[in-house]
């Protein structure tokens, strides 16, 4: 560039340099004249040229060596475990307590001193892809730096207060039971995994109040029975208690008796009224009872109470006959047996109240006049009489 202003335009005037002013041919540059005032007179861009095609990329040059890869540190020492707490009732679960400050970062081991770079390659020319160069051999690992001591572990932040526990809700109506699928077959146990140390436990929540009790499901089906089991040994026979105080003695009651027709006998039936079955053998008769012998048809009771009194008879022939007990001349309700031909048992049982003085009969009636047989040299009629109250 040069300094001077004694260039001159074509009409001999002298003109400053400035910008663009060809000094070897004495016109400006920009607007090839040689009175140039600095005002850029150059015209529009003319429309971008197509590029031109690529050359081919240089051969790539051989890649440097790989650097050394720094020692490992050495790893810190573990702390020490804390004691086991003592296991109490586990409470409900408090807040979650702050977290307590992470301990201080380990020093980071020293890095590996980086491998040279290599020789950056020479530009190819243009042209073909050049072969790639071959690839460095990796550099020897450096060893390990050492691992810096494990940081303090944060104090644990105070146990928040438990919240209160909220109503439990009404239990919702149990759903009806589906029906069991098939048992799949059991997996394989796993392995038991190593025990962790117990931490401490919190201590127990507020217990909330009962919820209200839930509709009672369906009662399911009833499982088969399972097969019972072995009976066990039996066991050893305690020691005898104390015999208790005797009580205090009972009521005797000793009005019976009891007596049988073994000889036989041909009663005669009339239309008049019922006829007495007599009871003269095997006669067996406390004290208070008195009979009408020979004939043994009235049983007179002189102690009065209650009453087991029963009669059988095994009637050789009978035509539309009925027997009955009688209290004093009058049937006992509900002693009355009616009989068909050929029957050959009747019998009978009651209870009844006596009073002192009253007699008794079996006595045998029937529609039309008839007789009624007792076979002889059997039992042919028995009667009891037994005070049992």
């Amino acid at each position: 560039m040069y300094s001077f202003m004694n260039n001159k335009d074509e009409n001999g005037n002298a003109i400053p340099f400035v910008k663009g002013f060809n000094s070897n041919s004495n016109k400006c540059s920009c607007c090839n004249s040689f009175s140039c005032n600095a005002i850029k007179k150059v015209g529009p861009t003319g429309v971008t040229g197509s590029t031109g095609v690529t050359g081919p990329t240089g051969a790539t040059g051989i890649t440097g060596e790989t650097g050394v890869t720094g020692v490992t540190g050495v790893s810190g020492p573990s702390g020490i475990t804390g004691t086991t707490g003592e296991t109490r009732a586990t409470g409900l679960t408090g807040p979650t307590g702050a977290t307590g400050s992470t301990g201080i970062t380990g020093l980071t081991g020293s890095t590996g001193i980086t491998g040279t770079t290599g020789v950056t390659g020479p530009t190819g020319t243009t042209g073909s892809t050049g072969v790639t160069g071959l690839t460095g051999s990796t550099g020897v690992t450096g060893p390990t730096g050492i691992t810096g001591a494990t940081g303090v572990t944060g104090s644990t932040g105070p146990t928040g207060i438990t919240g209160t526990t909220g109503v439990t809700g009404p239990t919702g109506t149990t759903g009806i039971t589906g029906t069991t699928g098939v048992t799949g077959p059991t997996g394989i146990t796993g392995a038991t995994g190593v025990t962790g140390l117990t931490g401490t436990t919190g201590t127990t929540g507020v217990t909330g109040p009962t919820g209200t009790t839930g509709t009672t499901g369906a009662t399911g089906v009833t499982g088969v029975t399972g097969i019972t089991g072995i009976t066990g040994a039996t066991g050893v026979t305690g020691a005898t208690g104390v015999t208790g105080a005797t009580g205090s003695t009972g009521s005797s009651f000793n009005t019976s008796g009891s007596a049988a027709n073994t000889s036989g006998a041909t009663i005669a039936i009339t239309l008049l009224g019922p006829s007495p079955i007599p009871f003269p053998n095997a006669q067996n008769l406390s004290a208070d009872i008195t009979v009408n012998n020979p004939t043994a048809t009235i049983f007179t009771i002189n102690t009065s109470g209650r009453y087991l009194i029963t009669y059988q008879v095994y009637p050789t022939l009978s035509l539309l006959t009925t027997f009955q007990l009688f209290r004093n001349g009058a049937g006992v309700a509900g002693t009355n047996i009616s009989a068909a031909v050929g029957l050959s048992l009747v019998s009978n049982q009651v209870i009844i109240n006596i009073n002192a003085g009253d007699s008794i009969q079996v006595m045998v009636s029937a529609t039309l006049a008839a007789t009624v047989s007792l076979a002889a040299g059997t039992t042919a009629a028995t009667i009891s009489i037994v005070r049992v109250g």
